[in-house]
């Protein structure tokens, strides 16, 4: 991309968009196009049309779409299904029609098969079942993947990237209680107990899953670099992640330690785990150049510091459309 490039951001205000808008704007980038949902409904197809038409982006960024932890998968389903696969279908199709360069697509590590061996290996894809609890959302972003492949190869050209981040989090996450993924839950849950002086707070599961989590900084590095490093990629998708795990019993006292909350931790083994770990395997990308920057307890306090400030205006979003 030239400094002067025409990019368009879906899902700015988001956890990944807003990062990349300001990741972007740091670089110099300063030709930036983008739309709130309010402005453009990226699951009517119509709408997309006529802003593809009329603002002829050159690069793409799809950061937009609805994502959210176990109960909101297990609740919606259909919902998570029709929306994904509708911006999804809507927005590959003006990128092909209006011959943008290059756009850039995520997925999901819950995109891999339950109970393969870790860490994950972007081989692993369609080799076997996904996890229950997530089945909807995960088939929507392997739709995705394999539109990438599809649109590339018919059309004879690299257009479509694929990228696959691990559990992202960072400012502008979402922290509904309906909603977020685990890290922004905790960090929601542990506040909660300690403005409320609470002397335990009870969390979801055992506590010994394995998560990677990577911060929305990174994943936003990450993808400005596969695209200015597009002529080096192969027509398959990539891995993106920290290359860190820890448990969430772990993660739990870490945020714990952020947030000076110094109550019981206790956790509710009745509740669901989702799978026990999920590592990606990014060596197919770190051997390009590119590499995490952020370790996750930088990463959680500058997490935990956005949430602080935004909960204190009252400024928090409820409900995330963004990845």
């Amino acid at each position: 991309m030239f400094k002067d490039s025409k990019i368009y951001v879906a899902g700015h205000t988001g956890l990944l968009g807003s990062a990349l808008l300001k990741r972007l704007g740091s670089e110099g980038y300063g030709n930036i196009v983008t739309r709130t949902r309010d402005e453009l409904d990226l699951t009517d197809q119509a709408q997309v049309e006529g802003f593809f038409k009329k603002e002829r982006p050159e690069y793409v960024f799809l950061a937009a779409g609805l994502t959210g932890g176990i109960i909101a998968n297990k609740t919606w389903p259909a919902w998570f299904f029709h929306t994904n696969i509708s911006i999804q279908d809507n927005v590959f199709e003006a990128c092909r029609r209006y011959e943008v360069e290059r756009m850039v697509y995520y997925g999901s590590s819950c995109i891999y098969p339950k109970g393969y061996p870790q860490p994950m290996k972007e081989e692993y894809l369609m080799a076997g079942p996904v996890e229950e609890t997530s089945e909807a959302y995960a088939v929507a972003k392997i739709a995705g993947i394999t539109a990438c492949r599809a649109y590339n190869k018919e059309d004879g050209v690299a257009r479509f990237i694929a990228l696959v981040p691990n559990s992202m989090y960072g400012p502008n996450d979402n922290f509904s209680i309906e909603g977020s993924h685990v890290l922004s839950a905790v960090i929601r849950k542990l506040n909660d107990a300690k403005e409320e002086g609470r002397d335990r707070v009870v969390l979801w599961g055992s506590g010994r899953p394995l998560r990677e989590f990577l911060f929305s900084a990174d994943a936003a590095d990450a993808s400005i670099f596969a695209v200015n490093n597009a002529q080096d990629l192969e027509d398959t998708h990539y891995n993106i992640g920290s290359g860190f795990e820890c448990t969430i019993m772990e993660l739990a006292d870490t945020i714990a330690k952020v947030a000076g909350y110094q109550g019981a931790i206790e956790w509710d083994a009745e509740k669901p785990d989702g799978a026990k770990r999920k590592l990606l395997d990014s060596t197919r990308f770190t051997s390009l150049g590119w590499a995490p920057k952020t370790a996750l307890k930088e990463g959680i306090a500058a997490t935990y510091e956005w949430y602080s400030e935004n909960l204190s205006k009252g400024a928090l979003c409820t409900q995330q459309q963004g990845n």
